[in-house]
């Protein structure tokens, strides 16, 4: 049984505000699942923050849980705002698995204590082999973060997000985010789409994007499988009744849709909306997806030119019911949000074709060279100022789904934390 969470806050100076919310749910065998999620990652039990001011106060916060009264502490404004920029206490173990149908899907999960290690990968090992033999410029389109193979992963039960990428985009395009959930204590898979990956773009052998929805949702059923399975690396270790969605750019359309299944919580659309089906390659379009009624979270950039925030995501927001939120980060592209900014010195991929003499392609077919490097050129800002707020935001909403907390009493995403960015950002709640 999931511990009742009453939170009280006081924020000084300001109108004081009380917000409380309970839930109970089974948890997996061995104890509850949320609580297994954050041992050791400093997540509270409970917590409140003003929700319409844009000036950062200190929170006074009291929890009260059904053993324990605890005594009030003050939280810093800027700790409360910078609380998830960084990683959690978990070291990340990464591995491989497949779906029925041949699909890969990367797993990060939180590994044991001790765990070092790195990981990398070359984007170009994404392409179509015909293009992949024609990247032949000394640049590396590689990306390596903190990641163990295949390492023994972290005692307990840990609840799951799904990832789902979006146009000519792979399985590890955002493992930077990823790797910083499963760092918190959070069980990421994502699966590639080969509907709409970077091989089938660039060779054009686009697929049913209805597939993607299929594979994100038979990614469920995969993990429940190896939780069960004797030997497998993640048994005993999943929470599938604990799960959120993330997709980006036409990965958005696909949590959406996907959402409609009972066994996903909320999800998180980034540089997505509604209209995230729409194909900015071939320009195709379906019926928007209904806005499911779960928590929900939208994240854009101010500069995305392949998704407006302004008249795709913003209105997202606006259909989709509450508790949802919204966040507008300045000096933010489109494939912000992603590695490929990060890989051959800020050019990203398309930075590698273009020094291997593929510009008249790029010139032939513009959608390519706006997917693979909208927000890696200024004006944009360099993603290591941008990529601490993306955490902050995505970190703390996936967290608060795990604990029961509503996003009016999470301080991490009040709107009075924008205030400590040095990157404009707009933040709206309901």
């Amino acid at each position: 049984m999931r511990r009742s969470l009453i939170t009280a806050a006081l924020v000084l100076g300001l109108v004081a505000a009380a917000c409380s919310s309970s839930s109970s749910d089974a948890a997996p065998p061995g104890g509850t699942a949320a609580a297994a999620a954050t041992t050791g990652a400093g997540a509270p039990d409970a917590t409140t923050a003003d929700t319409t001011t844009t000036t950062a106060a200190a929170v006074t916060t009291v929890p009260v849980n059904d053993e324990t009264t605890a005594a009030p502490s003050t939280l810093d404004p800027l700790s409360v705002a910078t609380k998830y920029t960084g990683p959690g206490s978990f070291p990340v173990g990464i591995t491989k698995l497949a779906l029925p149908g041949g699909a890969e899907v990367v797993v990060y999960y939180p590994a044991v204590e001790g765990t070092t290690g790195t990981y990398t990968y070359d984007a170009r090992d994404y392409t179509a082999a015909s293009v992949k033999a024609l990247l032949t410029a000394d640049l590396p389109a590689t990306f390596t973060f903190d990641a163990t193979l295949d390492a023994p992963a972290a005692a307990g039960f840990h609840p799951v997000a799904l990832y789902s990428h979006g146009f000519s985009g792979f399985d590890l395009v955002s493992s930077d985010l990823m790797r910083q959930l499963a760092s918190w204590g959070v069980i990421v898979a994502a699966p590639e789409h080969h509907s709409r990956d970077l091989d089938a773009a660039t060779s054009f052998k686009l697929g049913d994007q209805a597939d993607a929805v299929g594979e994100l949702l038979g990614t469920i059923d995969l993990l429940e499988g190896e939780n069960d399975r004797a030997g497998a690396l993640l048994q005993g270790h999943v929470a599938s009744n604990e799960i959120v969605a993330i997709g980006h750019s036409a990965g958005g359309g696909t949590v959406l849709r996907a959402a409609a299944d009972a066994r996903i919580d909320a999800y998180v659309s980034l540089a997505s909306g509604a209209l995230a089906n729409r194909d900015p390659v071939t320009s195709t379009t379906g019926a928007p997806p209904p806005m499911p009624a779960k928590p929900s979270l939208f994240v854009a950039g101010k500069l995305d030119n392949v998704v407006s925030w302004e008249t795709v995501t913003k209105p997202a927001y606006d259909q989709a019911p509450s508790p949802s939120e919204l966040w507008v980060i300045d000096g933010v592209g489109h494939v912000g949000f992603t590695d490929l900014c990060a890989m051959a010195g800020g050019a990203g991929i398309i930075g590698v074709a273009e020094a291997s003499g593929l510009g008249p392609f790029l010139d032939a077919n513009p959608g390519f060279r706006a997917l693979g490097s909208d927000g890696c050129h200024p004006p944009a800002l360099p993603v290591e100022q941008t990529w601490p707020i993306i955490h902050q935001v995505v970190t703390a909403f996936v967290l608060g789904q795990f604990q029961t907390l509503p996003i009016s009493s999470t301080p991490e995403l009040a709107p009075g934390v924008a205030a400590a960015y040095d990157v404009p950002v707009v933040i709206e709640q309901k």
